[in-house]
């Protein structure tokens, strides 16, 4: 007995501790200086959203480009919530910069039963109605996460000519400048998102897409190679120059090829592993590996089809050199990335395409003369009010 009780003690004295080491903090002021925070373990609150192509915590008051902390679970974590897809880059062998040793504090993540519910929570799939909703769950959360928080000063993409020389930060396309790698969430409470207005009720038309095989939405063989032999004859539409790009940015037959592209078609969560602090053993064109992830239990029916052409806009705006002069930031990837989804859901002729959050990308009922106008504003209330992202 007198052993159990010393047993109880010294646990309960190292919980006590590993949450001292927790510095009480803000979004916001992680943000305003990441490198100050990084590798510390701190307590935040805040607003969690899995997107399409995101997991964060976020708080729009901040009044930066990016008000958003990346989340991710530490290496080897069966978890469920996540983003939808996510394009993660990795210095490959021939990368043209320096590649930093990073020595991290080991984080351990504590499955109890609030870190269940949160899990849960954002994992629960919106597909409902005759339209599509890319990567929608059902919740976002509010929470208080422990975490350790990597940062750095700038998330900025360099480049000597045609080769980049600095990858900057963490997420998807490396664009956020802190992440918190999870040890444990408390205070977890539910936020349903309501689908209401843009759960499209009417009949549901058949795509003209890859996907379209005797009337079933399901691809043939491998999803990138239906995709890539369906933009063949886009050229000349609208934007099609664009689409064509983001389809082919991915290796010929859908195998790596060599091209620094690989993908990955499952059914998981995506853990933000220690290797992509890492350089790689293969080579690329401009020394960085696209590593793409599906989650195709987040992209359903023709969903998958217009989440490859997002993603492969995401590699050919890192790899494409911005005009001089230029400042890019993420809100103008994003931007760009989704004006291209759009433009794929109307020329498939999809009836309603909804995202994240309840707001509507495409609407093939909307007056011809008002489309351009409500893709931008949808896109742009998306991205500030749901993302945590400003121009």
């Amino acid at each position: 007995m007198k052993r159990f009780l010393a047993l109880a003690v010294f646990l309960c004295a190292s919980a006590c501790c590993l949450h001292a080491q927790a510095v009480n903090t803000t979004i916001c002021d992680i943000l305003k200086d990441p490198v100050s925070f990084n590798n510390k373990i701190v307590s935040i609150k805040g607003t969690v959203s899995a997107g399409m192509d995101f997991f964060v915590v976020k708080d729009p008051s901040c009044g930066l480009n990016v008000n958003a902390i990346w989340i991710t679970y530490p290496e080897k974590t069966k978890a469920k919530a996540g983003p939808a897809a996510v394009v993660l880059l990795q210095p490959a062998r021939n990368f043209a910069g320096t590649v930093t040793a990073q020595n991290r504090t080991p984080v351990t993540l504590q499955k109890d039963g609030e870190f269940k519910k949160f899990d849960s929570l954002l994992s629960d799939v919106h597909d409902e109605g005759n339209g599509l909703c890319l990567g929608c769950v059902q919740n976002d959360v509010t929470a208080t996460l422990v975490g350790r928080i990597d940062g750095v000063a700038s998330a900025d993409i360099t480049r000597s000519g045609t080769k980049i020389t600095g990858l900057g930060g963490f997420g998807n396309m490396g664009g956020y400048p802190a992440r918190i790698v999870l040890q444990s969430v408390s205070g977890v409470s539910p936020l349903p998102i309501d689908y209401k207005t843009t759960d499209y009720k009417k009949g549901r038309a058949i795509s003209r897409g890859p996907t379209t095989v005797d009337n079933t939405h399901t691809f043939i063989g491998n999803p990138i190679v239906s995709v890539q032999r369906y933009v063949v004859g886009l050229a000349g539409v609208q934007g099609g120059t664009d689409i064509v790009a983001a389809a082919n940015a991915f290796p010929e037959g859908g195998k790596s090829s060599g091209n620094g592209v690989d993908v990955t078609l499952g059914y998981n969560s995506f853990n933000e592993d220690e290797k992509y602090a890492a350089q790689s053993g293969q080579d690329s064109p401009d020394g960085v590996i696209y590593d793409v992830d599906f989650n195709q239990g987040r992209l359903q029916r023709d969903g998958l089809q217009l989440a490859i052409i997002h993603m492969g806009k995401h590699i050919t705006e890192v790899q494409t050199p911005p005009p001089a002069g230029t400042t890019v930031n993420l809100f103008a990837e994003e931007n760009n990335d989704w004006i291209i989804t759009a433009e794929v859901a109307a020329i498939d002729h999809e009836k309603a395409v909804a995202l994240p959050g309840s707001y509507q990308l495409w609407l093939t009922d909307w007056p011809q003369e008002q489309q351009g106008d409500n893709v931008d504003q949808a896109i742009s209330d998306y991205l500030t009010k749901y993302q945590g992202l400003t121009k």
